[in-house]
């Protein structure tokens, strides 16, 4: 297990990018807490995305709200999956968490598409990837940012996060 200073990371990106794979392998390796973000949306958001409806702002305030309330709970840090699209959204999070980090998994829309539509048991409708692209504000040159290839093997996305993050 590697020691790092406390902190917390939010393992961000579209659906299907291997968010829930790396923030797992990123956690064990870390000693940290995981939490998954998809289960903090409530009924009302599971529902509507299950239905191909895609979330707005109003939908996503109290699911940040909770992860907010979920970073603040955890000061020696923990490792969180978040889609994290907007900018705003990342800054909200960064409230909660000072010295919040963040790892942007960067993939094309034909691959999370594939990958969302191979999911058995998930609620995300593989209809809603291009929303999130839409909605995506990629989140180059923001501090505490570090964005990988969400095509690269899971044991090089990991190291090259655990790397980073005791850098």
């Amino acid at each position: 297990m590697t020691q790092l200073a406390p902190g917390s990371l939010v393992v961000m990106g579209v659906a299907g990018s291997g968010k829930s794979s790396l923030a797992a392998a990123v956690a064990q390796r870390m000693g940290r807490v995981l939490l998954e973000g998809d289960l903090f949306h409530s009924e009302a958001n599971r529902r509507k995305m299950a239905q191909g409806q895609p979330l707005n702002d109003d939908d996503r305030a109290g699911w940040l709200a909770s992860l907010c309330e979920q970073l603040r709970g955890q000061p020696a840090g923990l490792v969180l999956t978040c889609s994290a699209l907007k900018r705003r959204y990342r800054d909200q999070l960064r409230q909660a968490s000072p010295g919040l980090r963040f790892a942007f998994l960067a993939i094309d829309k034909a691959e999370a598409r594939r990958r969302v539509s191979t999911r058995g048991s998930h609620f995300f409708a593989a209809s809603l990837v291009d929303s999130q692209f839409e909605t995506l504000e990629p989140p180059a040159g923001e501090p505490g940012v570090l964005c990988v290839d969400a095509l690269k093997p899971l044991e090089e996305l990991e190291a090259e996060v655990c790397d980073w993050l005791r850098s």
